[in-house]
């Protein structure tokens, strides 16, 4: 009887988790788009009932109509003339740029945030975590440092949105031979859910 309580538990806990989050962004995104619809357009003013899920597709209807219209010359001039204005105000300036910084450089097509899966000692040596690499530090730290350094991102589990920033010589530092998907899937399962078993061929950290 355990052992059929347990497989049960295995089945359902992962279908009842996914379907809580769905069901949380559906709900979240009906709560904030559907009340912007005009009264007449309301699904419970034509039908007489509403529609689970119709926030979700018009918020994906409205990113890609920006998207579009931001894709052109016509946009970009408007988004440029937007970006201008937001930087005239001393508060939202700072946040603003800090938040375009970041979100461009995570889903931009040539954002080089989190370009490969690094082995590195942390908080001390003979403690090994998995790091990612975002980069190498800018030219005023690296006159200040001896060296080759790399600017890593250590993230925390299972919740890989907080971490650390750390700067580390480049030597101290092992590539694994995983992808980032891989390395995120393994961190967020504490360990659980490990990649499939490569042959490592080389573990020299290459920039490029």
């Amino acid at each position: 009887m355990k052992k059929y309580f347990i497989t049960g538990l295995l089945i359902w806990i992962p279908l009842s988790v996914t379907f809580a989050v769905l069901a949380w962004i559906i709900n979240t995104l009906d709560g904030w788009i559907m009340p912007w619809l005009p009264l007449h357009l309301q699904p419970q003013t034509i039908l007489g009932f509403d529609i689970p899920g119709l926030g979700v597709l018009l918020f994906a209807f409205i990113l890609f109509a920006t998207g579009v219209i931001g894709a052109n010359v016509l946009g970009q001039r408007v988004v440029r003339s937007w970006e201008s204005l937001l930087a005239r105000i001393p508060v939202v300036k700072s946040l603003y740029s800090s938040i375009k910084q970041v979100s461009d450089t995570l889903f931009s097509d040539n954002g080089k945030a989190f370009r490969k899966a690094l082995l590195v000692q942390y908080p001390r040596k003979g403690i090994w975590t998995i790091a990612f690499l975002t980069g190498i530090p800018n030219d005023d730290i690296s006159q200040q440092l001896s060296g080759d350094y790399i600017s890593v991102y250590v993230p925390t589990t299972p919740n890989p949105t907080s971490g650390f920033f750390l700067m580390l010589p480049s030597e101290d530092v092992i590539e694994l031979d995983m992808s980032v998907d891989e390395a995120l899937k393994y961190i967020i399962s504490m360990g659980v859910v490990a990649p499939p078993s490569r042959t490592p061929e080389s573990n020299i950290l290459i920039l490029d």
